[in-house]
């Protein structure tokens, strides 16, 4: 049998997302690095709600359901735990993952299955034509909010780090070197993997991220996340951020007695390092990508199979025995 290539993964249906979405630039980087995971593609399972996003399952050539909305971690979990061998992928969106469906988010998220999910946030409801979403910043003018949102916020990655996720994660919808290396890193991990992807939506919210990809600011507005190495962000990789009074980050620059050897060096596996990323920023501190946290823990299939298997060699199957026990009459 050939190997697998980007090619197999491609399915014979129309991409119908408006032209210039991000979607197509997530699209194209899922299906490059899938066939690079050495998994069979009769193994692969993509669910997903409703939204724009969730259109990806036609998109996949693999096996896939477009669910309902916000449910899409419950199916997830059920494929997962009846058929712990899958690769079980989940799409959502920030609408769909944080508003109708926020309480499956972040079961799935501290129940650890074994399952990548990937959030597409472009900060506003796409499908149903530019109302203000659960990520909109506060003032944004919507079709919702004419006169501006008074809503705080979600952030999706203290989100997940609050629901005690094993793998949290963001990256860039145009930026496609770093995109594979977190999708990869997320496939490899044993547990509920999150990622938020920054994701443009030309139509209704376009340039919400263009600090963070044009090639003029990109530099200065994003921190990139390396376990084990300093937090050294700019051009010229010329500024950083420490610990400052009261153990604060703070913005530095590089020089004048300030050196990488001041600078905070980040470790993945520490939960006060993932929260304090999670809070930085813009203005006033990058916006951080990469991995924040990537720690072990048990999943969840595998302490559900492990009972069912106790349960099984305590006590043989007995269906009619089972139907019958217990309060039983007859009617005659």
């Amino acid at each position: 049998m050939s190997a697998l290539t980007k090619k197999d993964f491609v399915s014979d249906q129309d991409v119908r997302w408006c032209p210039g979405c991000g979607d197509y630039a997530i699209l194209a980087q899922v299906q490059k690095i899938l066939p690079e995971l050495g998994v069979p593609r009769e193994n692969f399972v993509f669910v997903s709600g409703i939204g724009c996003s969730s259109r990806f399952p036609y998109y996949v050539n693999t096996y896939g359901v477009h669910s309902i909305h916000g449910r899409a971690p419950a199916i997830a979990s059920g494929i997962k735990i009846t058929r712990p061998e899958l690769s079980v992928w989940i799409v959502t969106g920030d609408g769909d993952a944080l508003s109708i469906g926020g309480n499956h988010l972040i079961h799935i998220l501290r129940r650890n299955l074994d399952v990548n999910i990937l959030l597409f946030n472009n900060r506003i409801y796409g499908l149903t034509k530019g109302q203000y979403s659960p990520t909109s910043e506060v003032g944004k003018k919507t079709k919702s909010t004419p006169l501006g949102s008074v809503d705080h916020p979600f952030d999706p990655i203290a989100l997940a780090l609050g629901a005690g996720a094993s793998f949290v994660a963001r990256s860039l919808d145009v930026d496609a070197k770093h995109l594979q290396q977190v999708l990869k890193r997320a496939h490899a991990h044993r547990g509920a993997s999150f990622v938020e992807i920054l994701q443009n939506c030309n139509v209704f919210n376009d340039g919400a991220f263009d600090a963070l990809t044009d090639k003029a600011t990109k530099s200065d507005h994003t921190l990139v996340l390396e376990h084990g190495k300093p937090l050294v962000f700019g051009t010229d990789r010329t500024r950083g951020i420490r610990l400052g009074q009261n153990l604060r980050p703070e913005v530095v620059t590089l020089g004048d007695g300030v050196t990488e050897a001041d600078l905070l060096v980040y470790d993945e596996t520490n939960p006060v390092h993932a929260q304090m990323a999670a809070t930085l920023q813009d203005p006033a501190f990058p916006t951080a990508i990469g991995v924040f946290t990537a720690v072990e823990r048990a999943c969840y299939e595998d302490n559900a199979q492990a009972q069912v298997t106790e349960a099984k060699q305590r006590k043989p199957p007995d269906l009619q025995g089972l139907l019958t026990q217990g309060d039983t009459w007859t009617i005659s």
